[in-house]
């Protein structure tokens, strides 16, 4: 007997007939002799509408009560999928966060799962009871309901197959599994039959959205392996696991891409010790999050330029902040640029395989497509590029690298 972790996100459960669906496909995983947990997202478009009305009571919604708004969403499907599950003859029932109870710290929106008890959940999937649990949400140490931010129910499976020990972590969505691009913008793109805890955590961060970059990143930590698998079809889906159960055959995997950048460049700094630090610490007080950086020193050495990249809803602050700073940072100018976007190639195999980096550019440039910025590691690289040519640098660069 096995016990499974299967997760159903919110376009798996948009509608009472995908509900009806999904309850099958866990009484058929239940008749296979399995113990199962189900972790569930609220319905598609809920978490967004919910937002929507916290917005039209106050600009400032108080953190601890959008949590237990958010956290609605949740409960509705659970029931509904409980109840359907039931329905079909079997032994069911809902947890919201708080009964289990998975217990988070304190950081409102963007909590994390400190532990979770499983004495009652493990009773009950014993005597042959589905346990459907909300996925998303917890309780902090203050007694309030906490939400783990956008895409949390996937942690929240993560975490489950962790504290519960299971033997498979099954993410079933609306894809089959993992693609070497968005299929939304190229149709020549592949299912990925296995892919390493850190491919995807790199793809997840630059701009594919299979899976929350936090959630693959505590299931590399604990080497809990990930099945990503479809609702709608019985397809094999994509295993993320380590990286020695992989062979790498090609040296780059996939390609991601964000269209959300926003280039600043300040021009004339004087060059001197803890002028980077001078620039970055007020922005990262701010909380905004600097992803690329350049500086390019003057041939005398006085002064530098330092380029960064930013999330576009970002730009406004920190032009601000950086004014405010003027007198201390001694610049001549300020450019900015909110029309960019960021492609990038990733694969573990890139380590092993010299050329990759002149495969990418060269490709780029004989389609007209300037890069205006680079950001590397040991199995990615970035570039920044004008947003239009987005779609054309993807086609590109997943031709170039023989993932058609």
């Amino acid at each position: 007997m096995k016990r499974l972790i299967l997760k159903f996100g919110g376009t798996s459960v948009g509608t009472i007939e995908k509900i009806k669906k999904v309850a099958n496909i866990i009484k058929k995983r239940h008749q296979e002799g399995n113990e199962i947990i189900v972790v569930v997202s609220a319905m598609s478009g809920e978490t967004d509408a919910l937002t929507e009305k916290s917005s039209l009571i106050s600009k400032n919604f108080d953190s601890k009560e959008l949590d237990v708004l958010l956290a609605s969403g949740e409960q509705v499907s659970s029931s509904l999928l409980s109840a359907s599950i039931i329905d079909l003859g079997l032994q069911a029932r809902s947890w919201m966060g708080w009964q289990v109870p998975i217990v988070t710290d304190n950081n409102y929106s963007s909590s994390q799962i400190i532990k979770i008890k499983t004495k009652e959940i493990l009773n009950f999937i014993s005597s042959k009871g589905i346990a459907v649990i909300a996925g998303f949400q917890g309780i902090s140490n203050e007694n309030r309901i906490t939400t783990l931010g956008r895409g949390g129910s996937d942690l929240s499976a993560v975490a489950l197959a962790k504290f519960f020990d299971t033997d498979s972590c099954e993410i079933y969505t609306d894809v089959e599994g993992v693609f070497t691009t968005d299929p939304s913008i190229h149709n020549k793109v592949k299912k990925i039959e296995k892919i390493s805890y850190e491919e995807m955590l790199e793809m997840s961060s630059l701009g594919a959205k299979v899976m929350q970059p936090q959630s693959v990143q505590a299931a590399m930590m604990d080497d809990i392996p990930i099945h990503v698998r479809s609702t709608f079809t019985e397809k094999t889906g994509t295993k993320i696991t380590s990286e020695s159960e992989i062979d790498y055959k090609k040296s780059v995997t996939g390609i991601a891409y964000s269209k959300n950048n926003a280039k600043v460049s300040i021009v004339g700094v004087i060059d001197k010790p803890g002028v980077a630090a001078d620039v970055f610490e007020p922005i990262g007080k701010n909380n905004i999050n600097v992803d690329m950086v350049i500086q390019n020193t003057s041939l005398d050495g006085k002064t530098a330029n330092i380029t960064f990249t930013i999330r576009q809803e970002d730009l406004r602050k920190t032009l601000n902040i950086i004014e405010k700073n003027k007198e201390k940072l001694n610049y001549n100018k300020i450019t900015h640029d909110d029309k960019l976007a960021k492609v990038s190639i990733i694969g573990a195999g890139m380590i092993a395989s010299p050329g990759v980096t002149y495969k990418m550019f060269r490709s780029l440039a004989n389609e007209k497509i300037n890069i205006l910025a680079i950001s590397t590691s040991e199995i990615k690289i970035s570039v920044l590029i004008n947003e239009n040519l987005t779609q054309k640098a993807v086609k590109t660069l997943h031709k170039t690298f023989d993932l058609n």
